[in-house]
């Protein structure tokens, strides 16, 4: 699939025109392993401890769960010291490491490995969606090539586009893809940029004119003067766009850590609180033992579990029912930014469209329509230009028993040649200048895209190419206005 890209403050947008997106295979992420297998035994120590297994006795609960809290949770704790050394004393880590120590410190092992199970788990649920989002973006993006021809001198030289430098000539083959932003150095080039702009339409660039990476060229081989460095190439950029897109998370995610830094200071002192304050009311009746046991009951309970599974998994949830249904979130924060949007821009080929040209309508002017047609299809059929293939598809003229001879592609304006006792010119309007053929100079304002025809040096017609709509790009603007 050809891909429309247009990346802005971090925003991108995906136009798919001629492929389609390759089915995802099953692969094991060895992150999910830590978290499976500690919950597996979490259960299995659940059950021991509810059957009274003979062999499950102190410490071997404390050892049992205490393996599974350092491979589960330990990146957490060690997290939280990291901040505590930094001075950020009030964040979830924190609160989640206190409160599960906590409940290790009064024998509620099972709660405490539950706490940072959920947390985990729900961050992978997150980090999995906005995966699988980017492994779609990035199959579509692959456009970089990896060797590229270099001139140097009277040699030919095959390096990595990064070992090219500013200034250094390269050659592109028919149907290969340009590695590096250059100057065109050729005469002419057709090219293929759907990669960049999702106009499926070939683009034909003369020689001076700039030429991007991902551009794909249709037609002879052309010689580029490379302008940009490879990790400056515009293509570069998009791709590190989408990177940086991906990381970011979103505002209402980013509640944990602003709540943190209020909640945490509050339950903190509270359980102090707890312990203290009993003490100055009942004197010599105060056991500290279990006042301090309380207050790390009151820790375990006010640790936002639900907060902490919740929100990644409500993002992990959006974020995969949108790719289930083509549409790609590449991070939770443009989730978010879907109920603020009041306006939806859309590029026309490959969205509204099929990206597939077809003849609209065939024009001619003192000259046999269907003749006509058939003349020009017939010299179409010696180019692989994707009007010409759209023509000779229309015209079935592979039962035609003319034959086209002298053909010859005049760069950037279209093809001559004898076909019968025909002389046909068929292109643009420029192709009609160049041999001081009149026509109506209308059509130079025509939107539409037009193949204009000359037989035996003499206007004769027009044909009209469009791409097709899709059958329910209607409804579906349709939809978009009610909502």
């Amino acid at each position: 699939m050809s891909d429309n890209l247009d990346c802005k403050d971090g925003a991108c947008a995906i136009d798919y025109t001629q492929e389609t997106i390759p089915k995802e295979s099953f692969t094991f992420n060895k992150e999910y392993l830590i978290p499976g297998i500690g919950f597996i035994f979490l259960v299995l120590g659940i059950g021991l401890d509810y059957f009274d297994a003979f062999f499950f006795k102190e410490p071997i609960p404390l050892i049992w769960y205490g393996i599974i809290y350092l491979a589960v949770g330990g990146p957490i704790v060690l997290k939280a010291l990291k901040l505590i050394a930094k001075g950020d004393i009030y964040n979830e880590f924190v609160l989640m490491s206190v409160a599960t120590i906590g409940a290790f410190i009064i024998g509620s092992y099972a709660e405490g490995i539950a706490v940072m199970l959920f947390y985990v788990v729900g961050e992978l649920f997150q980090e999995a969606a906005v995966n699988k989002a980017k492994r779609s973006i990035e199959a579509l993006l692959k456009v970089q090539v990896e060797e590229v021809t270099v001139i140097e001198g009277e040699k030919i030289v095959v390096k990595h586009p990064k070992e090219v430098a500013l200034g250094q000539i390269i050659r592109t083959k028919p149907g290969e893809k340009i590695a590096l932003d250059g100057e065109l150095m050729s005469e002419f080039a057709s090219l293929n940029t759907a990669a960049l702009t999702g106009e499926s339409a070939p683009d034909t660039k003369e020689k001076g004119e700039q030429v991007l990476a991902g551009m794909v060229n249709l037609n002879k081989v052309i010689e580029i003067k490379v302008t940009s460095r490879y990790e400056d190439t515009k293509l570069s950029k998009i791709l590190k766009l989408v990177q940086e897109a991906v990381g970011r998370k979103a505002k209402t995610q980013l509640l944990i850590s602003r709540l943190a830094k209020i909640y945490t200071p509050i339950v903190f002192w509270l359980a102090v609180a707890l312990v203290v304050l009993p003490y100055l009311f009942l004197g010599e009746g105060y056991a500290f033992q279990q006042w301090f046991q309380r207050a790390l009951i009151f820790l375990v309970i006010s640790c936002p579990c639900a907060l902490v599974i919740s929100i990644p998994l409500g993002y992990f949830g959006g974020i995969g029912a949108g790719s289930r249904n083509g549409i790609l979130f590449k991070g939770s924060n443009f989730l978010d930014l879907m109920t603020k949007v009041d306006t939806v821009v859309m590029d026309k080929t490959g969205t509204l469209t099929k990206g597939v040209f077809e003849v609209q309508k065939v024009v001619a002017l003192n000259f046999d329509k269907s003749l006509l047609l058939e003349l020009v299809a017939v010299l179409e059929s010696n180019s692989t230009h994707p009007i010409a293939e759209a023509i000779v598809a229309y015209s079935n003229s592979s039962n035609s028993n003319l034959k086209a001879t002298e053909v010859e592609e005049i760069s950037g304006h279209g093809m001559k040649g004898i076909v019968g006792d025909y002389e046909v010119l068929a292109g643009n309007t420029k192709l009609l200048e160049k041999f001081n053929i009149s026509f109506d100079t209308t059509l130079k304002q025509n939107t539409e895209t037009i193949v204009v025809v000359a037989i035996n040096n003499k206007y004769a017609g027009y044909i009209t190419i469009a791409d097709t709509i899709k059958e329910d790009a209607k409804q579906a603007i349709e939809k978009l206005h009610k909502i």
